[in-house]
């Protein structure tokens, strides 16, 4: 009786540890966003009353950084121990989660060129919700007004939009000191200016509608608008080395799946 063998019947080493190294990076990178997460959660005190979380009316960025963190938890930990334990059917699962988060990320980009003006119809639904929540929570709050100075701008469409905020409506019954303004995120930055001035937005639209000088007058929406085709190349570089990052990966633990079973089933 005749066998067929394989030349090299040895799981490469190289492949192999390649394979673990590539995965323990995004290992602990998932860890981190996991206990970034926890961390927000603790500080807001939800992790003490977890009801608080359905409480949330607007979007809540620790949901993004868990989710994140969860995903590249699962995948790095999958990657390293199907490595280091030459275990087929986690390195199968690794390369195939992988390739499927590629799918969508494909889809998401075809679908936002095809779709334009329901993204930006959603966009805006979004961002005009989310002001709505401004208080609500604190990183909601710090990312709103990182987006407004970072992009210059106010609101979703226009400043008037803070007008759907309780804090910031014009609204008669309103009784807060922020009445008619806008968060401090909209005000025209002075790099003179060591220290922020958080009550700039006071007021701001209980004036004739000059406010060009004291505010950002453009929407959010448009400025990402404006800001994407002058870095569409950097959009596309990110894309891209995300992609080559993706494939990488599959190849490692495709070669590796390979190396695997010529080792097992050659005699």
């Amino acid at each position: 009786m005749y066998y067929y063998r394989y030349e090299n019947t040895e799981v490469s080493c190289c492949y192999k540890y390649l394979m673990f190294s590539y995965n323990i990076i995004f290992w602990l990178a998932g860890v981190a966003f996991i206990a970034a997460g926890f961390w927000a959660w603790s500080e807001k005190g939800i992790l003490l009353d977890l009801t608080q979380v359905t409480q949330l009316h607007g979007f809540d960025p620790v949901w993004l950084v868990l989710l994140v963190g969860g995903v590249t938890f699962i995948l790095g930990f999958a990657g390293c121990v199907g490595a280091l334990r030459e275990n087929i059917c986690l390195l199968k699962f690794f390369s195939g989660m992988i390739g499927f988060i590629f799918f969508l990320e494909l889809l998401a980009a075809v679908l936002a060129v095809v779709f334009q003006s329901q993204v930006r119809a959603w966009l805006n639904e979004f961002f005009l919700a989310n002001i709505k929540a401004y208080r609500d929570d604190i990183d909601l709050q710090n990312l709103i007004d990182s987006l407004q100075r970072m992009n210059n701008c106010c609101g979703a469409e226009e400043p008037n939009d803070w007008d759907l905020n309780a804090y910031f409506s014009c609204n008669d019954t309103n009784r807060s000191r922020e009445k008619c303004g806008v968060p401090f995120s909209c005000c025209l930055s002075d790099p003179a200016d060591s220290v922020v001035n958080t009550q700039c937005g006071y007021d701001v639209r209980n004036k004739p509608k000059e406010w060009s000088n004291d505010i950002y007058t453009k929407g959010c929406i448009a400025a990402l608008e404006d800001w994407l085709p002058g870095n569409l190349y950097t959009v596309a570089i990110v894309f891209i080395v995300i992609s080559l990052l993706q494939m990488v990966g599959i190849y490692l633990a495709k070669t590796l799946v390979t190396d695997i079973e010529k080792a097992r089933f050659s005699y």
